[in-house]
């Protein structure tokens, strides 16, 4: 019975330690890239410095406002989601006892107490919170870009080629691109939670469903349809 539980422990550390290098490995291949291909993030990056380098060029930037206020508005969404599922995760905590009853009910449930249940559910409880913290700087951030956008002189004004305007579109770009950044390391959080999920019923579970989230991640980063439209019309600003 004791080697039992114990094999159990270490399983259940094996399958938390991977979650974690599968989480690592997908971030450094999406910053990296894999198979010499570049990430639909890469792509869409190269986009926000074209828009910037664009917006350069516009007396009136309301356009380019409300494109700033589409995307504070989805980060604040997301927030708002991460903070109800951290409340949903404490209302777990307080029925733990309870849900867990309901588990022992379920076929191929690996052995579990409610100390360790309750672990788990903290687990999830912290990747919810580095979610909101994510999503909420990246909704700083996009309201500093915002600003930024303002500080651009008007290229028609200076030139092009003018130090003080490359310099301003470079900040505005830049601080858009770790905006979005961040937001998609929130979105990674609330994806990889899903894999989270697998624990509650069995460690083999929790590697293999962390398994297909990262392989789909992994197929939309590199092999989807979307990033395939943006390589057959991309442009290098040269910024």
């Amino acid at each position: 019975m004791e080697a039992a539980s114990n094999t159990s422990y270490w399983l259940d550390i094996l399958a938390l330690v991977y979650f974690f290098i599968v989480w690592a490995l997908y971030s450094h291949t999406t910053a990296n890239g894999f198979a010499g291909r570049k990430s639909l993030t890469y792509e869409m990056n190269q986009a926000r410095r074209q828009w910037m380098a664009t917006m350069s060029t516009r007396e009136l930037r309301m356009i380019d406002t409300s494109i700033m206020i589409g995307l504070q508005q989805g980060t604040g969404f997301f927030a708002s989601t991460s903070i109800l599922a951290i409340g949903g995760c404490f209302g777990l905590l307080n029925s733990s006892g309870r849900v867990l009853t309901l588990f022992h009910d379920l076929p191929f449930l690996g052995d579990t107490t409610q100390q360790l249940f309750e672990t788990k559910i903290l687990g999830l409880l912290v990747l919810f919170a580095y979610a909101f913290f994510k999503f909420a700087w990246s909704y700083r951030l996009f309201n500093y870009c915002s600003i930024l956008i303002g500080s651009v002189p008007m290229a028609r004004d200076k030139g092009p080629d003018d130090p003080v305007v490359i310099a301003g579109i470079n900040r505005a770009a830049g601080i858009n691109i770790q905006a979005g950044e961040h937001f998609n390391s929130g979105l990674r959080g609330i994806f990889f939670s899903i894999g989270y999920l697998g624990w509650f019923l069995h460690p083999l579970l929790f590697m293999i469903t962390t398994t297909l989230v990262a392989i789909v991640l992994l197929r939309r980063q590199f092999f989807s349809r979307a990033r395939e439209v943006l390589m057959q019309n991309s442009v290098n600003p040269g910024l």
